[in-house]
């Protein structure tokens, strides 16, 4: 069976203590359960928790990192993929996945959920579900969708909602599960 990778952004400054953080950590419990493997940015934060949770329900993981920041993988991670830019790093994220989950971040997640987004709206990449934990997101989203549906937008989101809203992480892996039966 071939290996079925889910990648998960996420902001790196959730610490253990922090709900964020648990709420990674079960998403990685979860989807590790659901026979993923796991692929994050690599560092700490959710991109930490959902590498432990998926480690703790025995899944691989994947961490793509960058020369351009001095911070090391965290000990959760399996396989590192190393690149030098941060853009090289985001399009390597993208290809290694069969679907992607986006938690609540800053700006660098909102730049990952958008490109990924953009891809699937323009029909770049297909087959590849997209959801987002939680309500975070919504606003964004739904702005955006209205703009897409008001200019009469060919593109696939003014056709059908490309991302899913998961109100809770076992909701996001059974959502990928059943995309990527």
């Amino acid at each position: 069976m071939e290996e079925r990778i889910v990648t998960v952004f996420g902001s790196s400054r959730p610490r253990e203590s922090d709900a964020e953080y648990e709420e990674a950590r079960e998403l990685g419990r979860l989807l590790a359960g659901s026979g993923f493997s796991v692929c994050s940015g690599g560092y700490g934060g959710v991109m930490a928790a959902v590498s432990r949770g998926a480690k703790e329900g025995g899944g691989k993981t994947y961490g793509v990192t960058a020369e351009f920041f001095s911070a090391r993988a965290n000990s959760w991670i399996d396989v590192e993929v190393r690149v030098v830019t941060w853009q090289e790093r985001l399009f390597e994220l993208i290809p290694l996945a069969h679907g992607f989950v986006a938690c609540k971040g800053g700006t660098g997640t909102l730049v990952e959920l958008a490109v990924v987004w953009e891809m699937l709206n323009k029909s770049v990449m297909t087959g590849k579900p997209l959801s987002v934990l939680g309500e975070f997101w919504s606003p964004i989203i739904e702005c955006v969708r209205s703009v897409e549906l008001a200019h009469g937008s060919p593109w696939g989101e003014a056709n059908e909602r490309l991302i899913y809203v998961a109100a809770t992480p076992m909701e996001a892996a059974h959502h990928l599960k059943e995309k990527l039966k």
